[in-house]
């Protein structure tokens, strides 16, 4: 089998010695050349790889070694210390929000990786704060100290600022930018040098600090010990009376505080220079959460809906969350699953319990990247793939068929621009179905829908990038090719007041008819709150089993849209009266007059399109800025603020997605192609008017004539 490991040996280690952390950060801001040192530095490689060779262990997919960024998050296990570290690396890009979502949703502890020259970022907030969503303890590590412009300071009063935070810092840099060397332990008050030599592997350990960090070294160490004693009680007594506690209380305290997340522990380095890695490491060890100090998983209950807790231990009922699902050309489909509580073993049965069907569980894979090791058994608190699992997707529980459980779902967002694709010969057709399907079983943003009327396939995500490297993916892994069009913005349809409206089918053709009479009440809803349908017929003035097939007419004309085609979301639907007839009514002839009775209420309920709007922070050198601003003024940007860092101004602003198509191209020429930007989606907002009109019109033209 291919890439076989062997770590066996040191597998069955006890569960307080088992971190599950991932690495989380902003696009470059060095996520996988730290994961790619810690692999080295814990023996787990032997040569260190590198992002812009496409040499790395975490970035094995040929898209992610040809763009040199993170699509899928990879997972691996490593030892330091005796301790089992298993690291997923996540992407830092936001079109692929999901891998990073799913993977917090079942990590322990978090390392967030900010650019010392940057600071803390768009994504970096993002990801932050869907950390804090999960409540997962987490650890900084101040990367890129050797770049030019590399501010630590200002870098921990924007973590405390734009996140929220509470930083603890733990050791401090010795020098910046080209004269960056090491670091200073804050706790045992010892400097840190690398040489240039041996990759890093080793370092000085020396009792003198740098002459003038002396007064900052002492400062920072007193309002460090201030912080760890503040958090536990007989500590601050201690340290009132004068009396500094030993460094195994601080560590203690450290570590009680960092899982109760009442502060953040910060480091400082430089990965791609082999600088500070080492402390980084002792701190995932030390100081982050193992399964037995995160609280015991809740779920409810299938069978009678009540709450269950399940704890962390290998005697409790199994019980596990398949957070990932991956494609693999050597075993099929792999399952990645995070056991809560109990064990698994190859050749057993588990339940789902999302689906209500039983799973066998063929063999029990340990990855490392796209390599994999075969073990009996998992246990509680692991991190392991599984293969065989058929019916198991993304976000679904698995449970002990006698004790089901149903633990708390992944929600992730919705994609905002599609594309029609169409295969190129009629073999390609034929497997295109299969592909997509495949590639959707991965990912739940990426969604397909077929256009009936046109006889398209149209594919969603959450970027233009997203979807790119699906295409690609779909040539490559599975030999599809396809023609492709220009990417669509995901536009909305929604009401602006209440409306009611008739629908009537009344067919006669010889024999029994079709008859089918309902009236609709539509109201608007919050933005985000989705479709609502209430069922409010009194005195059987419709018989009960018609009614779901008012309702799933009512569904289906609300996917078409009305004004343009569009979905309408955010909306109440009640059916609150109707007639039927004894011998022609039918649930055709119901699901036609639902259909008809909503087109007809909604449009006498003010018909708006909605439109996603993206928050973008473009980052250009000062000269260029007029220029940036008047082009995001012209394609009706929100100017939310400008900040400066250095020699470069952040603009921080609102943009329509149907703006900025080819922005990047454009961003270029207008900076000579210094400037760079960054988007993700914030919300739907009405489109204006002027341009709804001409959207409709070329979607729908005898809306707009008539």
């Amino acid at each position: 089998m291919a890439g076989l490991l062997t770590v066996t040996k040191n597998r069955n280690v006890p569960l307080d010695k088992i971190r599950n952390i991932g690495i989380i950060a902003h696009i470059d801001a060095g996520k996988t050349t730290t994961t790619e040192r810690i692999l080295y530095y814990t023996g787990r490689t032997y040569k260190i790889g590198d992002i812009d060779e496409g040499t790395t262990q975490m970035d094995w997919m040929p898209q992610e070694k040809e763009r040199g960024i993170t699509i899928t998050s990879a997972a691996t296990t490593t030892f330091w210390r005796d301790v089992r570290i298993n690291i997923i690396d996540t992407p830092g890009h936001v079109d692929f929000t999901a891998e990073v979502e799913r993977s917090l949703r079942v990590l322990d502890g978090g390392v967030t990786v900010l650019d010392a020259e940057e600071g803390v970022q768009s994504q970096s907030e993002t990801v932050w704060h869907q950390a804090d969503k999960y409540k997962v303890p987490r650890i900084c590590f101040i990367n890129k100290m050797d770049k030019l412009g590399a501010d630590f300071h200002r870098t921990v009063g924007m973590i405390r600022d734009r996140l929220g935070a509470n930083p603890a810092v733990m050791n401090l840099p010795i020098g910046k930018e080209h004269e960056f060397k090491g670091v200073v332990d804050l706790l045992t008050k010892k400097s840190l040098v690398w040489g240039e030599m041996e990759m890093g592997a080793k370092f000085d350990v020396k009792d003198e600090i740098p002459a003038d960090m002396v007064k900052d070294v002492g400062e920072y160490r007193h309002q460090l010990i201030e912080q760890i004693c503040e958090t536990d009680d007989k500590l601050l007594e201690k340290y009132l009376d004068g009396k500094e506690p030993s460094l195994e209380e601080l560590k203690k305290a450290l570590r009680q505080a960092t899982i109760a997340y009442k502060f953040v522990l910060i480091f400082s380095g430089s990965s791609l220079r082999n600088k500070g890695v080492q402390p980084l490491l002792n701190a995932i060890v030390d100081y982050l959460p193992s399964p037995l100090d995160v609280a015991s998983i809740k779920g409810i209950n299938p069978k009678n809906n009540q709450e269950e807790v399940r704890k962390t231990e290998t005697n409790q009922p199994f019980s596990a969350l398949a957070f990932k699902i991956q494609l693999d050309p050597h075993v099929g489909k792999l399952t990645y699953i995070r056991i809560y509580s109990g064990k698994l073993t190859s050749g057993s049965y588990a339940w789902n319990s999302t689906k209500d069907k039983q799973e066998r569980v063929g063999r029990l894979l340990l990855m490392h990247a796209n390599q994999r090791e075969e073990i009996p058994e998992a246990l509680a608190g692991e991190i392991v793939a599984v293969v065989g699992l058929k019916e198991t997707g993304t976000g679904d529980t698995l449970s002990d068929p006698q004790h089901p459980i149903l633990l708390e779902k992944i929600t992730f967002p919705e994609p905002v621009i599609s594309l029609a694709i169409e295969p190129k010969t009629k073999v390609d057709q034929e497997k295109m179905g299969t592909a997509l399907q495949k590639l959707a079983e991965e990912d739940p943003t990426f969604i397909i829908k077929s256009n009936l009327e046109t006889g398209q396939t149209i594919i969603w995500g959450m970027g233009e990038l997203h979807l790119d490297v699906l295409v690609d993916r779909m040539k490559r892994e599975f030999n599809v090719m396809a023609n492709v069009g220009a990417p669509q913005v995901a536009y909305k349809e929604t009401i602006k007041s209440a409306a009611e409206g008739e629908g009537k089918y009344i067919r006669q053709t010889g024999g029994r008819g079709q008859y089918g009479h309902c009236l609709v009440r539509v109201e608007p809803k919050n933005r985000g709150e989705g479709y609502e349908f209430v069922d409010a017929i009194k005195g059987g003035a419709i018989p009960n089993e018609f009614i779901p097939s008012v309702a799933k007419g009512v569904k289906e004309a609300l996917e078409k849209g009305v004004l343009a085609g569009y979905p309408l979301v955010d909306i109440t639907v009640t059916l609150y009266d109707g007639t039927y007839h004894d011998v022609d009514s039918s649930d055709i002839a119901f699901k036609i007059a639902g259909s008809m009775a909503l087109q007809n209420a909604v449009k006498q309920a003010g018909l708006i399109l909605l439109e996603p709007i993206m928050k973008v922070e473009v980052t250009t050198p000062d000269e260029f800025m007029g220029k940036v601003i008047g082009d995001l003024s012209s394609k009706r940007a929100q100017i939310l603020g400008t900040e400066k860092r250095g020699k470069v101004s952040i603009i921080n602003c609102l943009v329509p997605l149907a703006e900025l198509s080819g922005y990047a191209t454009i961003l270029r020429s207008l900076s000579q192609g210094r400037a760079t930007y960054y988007m993700e989606p914030s919300h739907y907002e009405e489109v204006p008017k002027n341009i709804t009109e001409k959207i409709v019109g070329a979607t729908n033209p005898q809306v707009v004539r008539g």
